[in-house]
């Protein structure tokens, strides 16, 4: 039987070609003159066919097959023989079950390419091609075999070094705040609040880091605690891009200071990078990228060497876009995007 393939998940995109990389779309955007389109999508090459040396591997649950479930239960606590006898059939160099694999196998568990396929990876026969070429890593052991079993709930999944987020109660958002708005989920004053965005069922989530009132862009929504600490921890120094618009025109040698680093009252700040993007009759738009998170420091700094901000748009934080998404809208992130969150924190 053809294995189905499956649709999108919520925010996910579908990647016929392996494990997908690069940044999800989003939709059109208001942001005029400050929106910086995300990296487009990549893809993997899928296997063909069988390669040289290796025989057709047969498809889950094919009758007699080694990878129907009796049988590979059974292989994985057979002697050395059997298991042996299991890798020839499935086309692969004869040899013992490995024990890391036996250690992860759980016999009561869902096969290792519909859990894949479920989080948003590719179809199942694609991620059984990226189990195959040992693309796929189950609790730090690589596994070969297709036919394993695994508890979402328990297991670490990673497809090329990027984490697989099986635990479908964690959310994740990016809302596009637009200026006036408080980086908070309830105001007491009474203020426009992240919370007048939200959706029914969105209400749990909480932010990451803070926007001040008259700053615009990306800001992320979440209730995964332990993600949110680590992008807030300056011990992972999450890079945070920000569009500057200030009065031009602009002398040379202020990027240098900026990047050199700036006396404030609460130490020395500086920029990881400092570009010119655009000038107009009475005004400068530029780009800078930061790591710091301290309140208030994009502004601070620009004021400092003598060009206060007009207008301040954060567009990128770690590998997450804003793209063209419109101000004032909340989308998830896609499963690929959540996955190159966690890499960037460790996770």
């Amino acid at each position: 039987m053809t294995p189905r393939t499956p649709g999108n998940r919520s925010g996910g995109s579908q990647n016929s070609g392996g494990a997908r990389r690069g940044q999800g779309g989003s939709r059109p955007g208001s942001n005029k003159g400050f929106s910086k389109s995300g990296a487009g999508k990549s893809t993997s090459p899928r296997s063909g066919g069988p390669t040289s040396g290796r025989g057709r591997t047969p498809q889950p649950g094919q009758k007699g097959g080694p990878f129907q479930r009796d049988n590979y239960d059974r292989n994985l606590g057979a002697a050395p023989r059997a298991a042996g006898q299991f890798a020839k059939e499935a086309g692969r160099p004869s040899g013992k079950i490995d024990p890391a694999v036996k250690r992860i196998h759980d016999q009561d568990g869902e096969r290792l390419q519909k859990v894949m396929a479920q989080a948003g990876v590719a179809s199942r026969r694609v991620c059984e091609d990226l189990i195959a070429e040992g693309r796929v890593e189950v609790d730090g052991v690589v596994v070969t075999e297709p036919g394993i079993r695994v508890n979402p709930e328990r297991a670490v999944i990673h497809v090329d070094g990027i984490r697989l987020q099986l635990d479908t109660r964690l959310q994740y958002f990016v809302f596009n705040k637009p200026r006036g708005v408080i980086s908070t989920m309830v105001d007491p004053e009474g203020r426009p609040s992240i919370s007048n965005y939200l959706k029914a069922g969105q209400e749990r989530l909480f932010h990451v880091g803070r926007l001040d009132n008259e700053t615009e862009g990306l800001l992320l929504l979440t209730n995964d605690g332990e993600l949110s600490n680590r992008l807030t921890h300056p011990r992972y120094e999450i890079p945070k891009t920000y569009l500057v618009q200030v009065p031009g025109p602009m002398a040379k040698g202020v990027g240098t200071q900026l990047k050199e680093g700036i006396e404030l009252e609460d130490g020395i700040a500086k920029v990881d990078s400092f570009k010119l993007i655009d000038s107009t009759p009475g005004h400068v738009l530029v780009e800078v990228v930061l790591h710091s998170g301290k309140n208030r420091i994009v502004r601070r700094m620009f004021k400092e060497v003598g060009y206060p901000v007009e207008r301040l748009v954060r567009v990128q934080m770690g590998p997450i876009h804003l793209g063209d998404q419109r101000q004032g809208t909340v989308r998830p992130l896609n499963s690929q995007e959540v996955g190159h969150l966690m890499a960037a924190v460790g996770l």
